[in-house]
């Protein structure tokens, strides 16, 4: 089961259900108010409430997902990114591939990333917020002040206050390799600014991923119409459960609204190669779909 926001004109923001190729637009629904998307990562009984409505699949406010699936315009309807009053957070150096290539970028040779590669305590840190980030098909940015940028295609995890587990999506953490080479205190320069992340395009809930292991995650780079650079990983090469991210994450603070947390990623384009204006991002997931973005 999979869930969406998406622009209705005329009405704003809305959420629907995914099934298959349509989507039944939940905010429509005179039997069941299910709220707003805050209220949807705050509300632990949502698939059974969402199971409950006979009417659902019999209403006329349904369409296509191709419908919304496409460059958003004020004017039409297209989806947004499933994030509202969340913050976002990121776990870096969870995949060997990772700690590999921090290492090499790092100006002093990096053993800090192979010392948190293998620690107890994960690295966390705070990416953004929701007008940071991009919703599908709409511009990811890369820095004027950086020469070596990439994508970087994870997992995202859609937590509830409480720590539990809503529901997964795709995320990309877009990073300025060269600025954190350098220094590793200058991460956040290289990693929080506007246009840095994209979320979407649909939330996958946590009822519909038994073996979250077996969860694959494919990235495509195409420049000029044509792939320029392509590969993959899976959830099993993950070093850290989702559990104890969360677990982790959730020490020491509080999260009323929920939070969205990347997981940190397996894929890392070669050292000569750099993300262009006009590049076209592909992020796919097959359970969740394609995060589809630009680089404007």
């Amino acid at each position: 089961m999979k869930i969406c926001r998406f622009w209705m004109p005329g009405r704003g923001a809305s959420i629907g259900l995914v099934e298959g190729a349509r989507v039944h637009d939940l905010t429509a629904l005179d039997s069941i108010q299910f709220g707003s998307f805050t209220g949807l990562i705050c509300d632990e009984d949502l698939p059974g409430r969402i199971l409950a409505s006979a009417k659902l699949r019999n209403k006329e406010s349904s369409f296509a997902w191709a419908d919304l699936d496409t460059s958003p315009a004020p004017d039409k309807p297209h989806l947004l990114a499933p994030v509202t009053r969340q913050e976002i957070w990121a776990a870096g150096v969870t995949y060997l591939r990772s700690r590999e290539a921090r290492m090499e970028e790092s100006a002093d040779g990096g053993s800090f990333y192979d010392k948190v590669y293998r620690a107890e305590r994960p690295e966390l840190f705070f990416k953004g917020t929701a007008s940071r980030a991009a919703g599908p098909n709409a511009p990811i940015r890369i820095r004027a002040d950086s020469n070596w940028n990439v994508p970087e295609p994870e997992l995202a995890l859609v937590i509830g206050p409480r720590g539990k587990l809503i529901g997964c999506t795709i995320g990309n953490d877009v990073s300025s390799r060269d600025i954190e080479g350098e220094n590793p205190l200058y991460l956040p320069q290289a990693k929080v600014y506007r246009g840095s992340c994209a979320l979407g395009p649909a939330i996958l809930l946590a009822h519909s991923i038994p073996h979250p292991s077996s969860l694959a995650i494919r990235l495509v780079i195409r420049r000029n119409g044509a792939a320029c650079f392509e590969g993959s990983t899976s959830i099993a090469q993950m070093k850290r459960s989702f559990d104890d991210l969360i677990s982790y994450l959730y020490r020491e603070q509080d999260f009323p609204d929920g939070t969205i947390l990347l997981t940190g990623t397996g894929v890392i384009p070669p050292d000569d190669f750099t993300l262009r204006q006009g590049d076209v991002v592909e992020i796919t997931v097959p359970e969740i779909g394609t995060l589809r973005n630009y680089v404007g």
